[in-house]
């Protein structure tokens, strides 16, 4: 079976990349390689490879610079993903698109399910919204993944600047009252991994780890494991800011995007694993480098 992945160097696209590279033949496109914003351009590139399988882990994702060029974003969010999802459907062949829990408002106080209305309050999260109905307009075979925090060993995220900062220094802090899902991007490939192997799950499916949190809370814990396992860090607690605090903040920020994973646990015939386990897991393996 061959895989291409489109976005190979981005997080989440690298861990896919070099899971799935143990198991299938694998071809990786990054950025200088297939270039989103040059549609026109993929079947040159697509046309050629046989495939069986093709994930678009690809995608404009800095809030703040979508919403000052929206042109961009929904070129690279929306129409990119949609002349994807039409070369796949000529192939016949699976295809995946992963997407994002800021296509919704924020305004919810439980998990967002698959059928509850996406009404994003960004241009990064409109631009992913379109990219999203384009895909499934353009194939009604497509899956649609939705995907937050996501974290990994590939490239830096949230919790690595955090705790670069809690090792240098005595006091760090971060967002009390902004709620999502930290979501591990080796789960994410152990959980889309059947999804690829057969073509009856389609639409949208939300893939995250169970649990809820702050920002803040998840810093605490990603900390709270250093300590427990001997990694050196300066800091001991994470003081709490408010999402109000981030005037270098250009978009707005959507304060609850905690995605439901029911339906993907009647999938799996089990719920995903806890954030924190996954986070305990991350540090115990790819942290604890750190450790003098």
């Amino acid at each position: 079976m061959r895989i291409v992945i489109i976005g190979a160097g981005g997080r989440l696209g690298a861990a896919l990349l070099r899971e799935y590279r143990e198991r299938f033949d694998v071809v990786g496109f990054n950025h200088a390689q297939l270039d989103l914003g040059a549609p026109e351009k993929f079947g040159a590139t697509l046309d050629p490879i046989e495939f069986h399988a093709l994930i678009n882990a690809a995608a404009l994702t800095d809030v703040d610079y979508c919403e000052d060029h929206r042109d961009e974003a929904l070129q690279l969010n929306a129409e990119a993903p949609r002349a994807l999802a039409e070369i796949c459907r000529v192939k016949n062949v699976r295809f995946v698109h992963i997407s994002t829990d800021y296509v919704f408002d924020g305004k919810a106080r439980e998990p967002y399910t698959e059928e509850d209305v996406a009404a994003p309050i960004s241009v990064y999260g409109e631009s992913k919204r379109e990219g999203e109905q384009r895909v499934l307009e353009a194939n009604d075979r497509a899956l649609v993944a939705r995907v937050s925090w996501v974290f990994g060993p590939d490239r830096p995220s949230f919790i690595d600047a955090i705790l670069k900062r809690a090792r240098e220094e005595e006091k760090v802090a971060a967002v009390a009252d902004k709620f999502s899902t930290p979501t591990y991007a080796l789960d994410i490939a152990e959980t889309l991994l059947p999804l690829l192997l057969e073509s009856r799950t389609t639409g949208l499916l939300h893939l995250a780890n169970s649990g809820e949190c702050s920002w803040q809370q998840y810093a605490q814990w990603a900390l709270d494991c250093c300590h427990a396992i001997g990694i050196p860090m300066r800091a001991r607690t994470v003081g709490a800011l408010s999402l109000s605090d981030m005037k270098n903040f250009v978009a707005k920020r959507p304060v609850y995007t905690v995605l439901s994973n029911k339906k993907c646990s009647d999938l799996m015939g089990r719920a995903p694993r806890d954030w924190r386990e996954a986070v305990a897991e991350y540090v115990r393996t790819h942290v604890i480098a750190l450790r003098e």
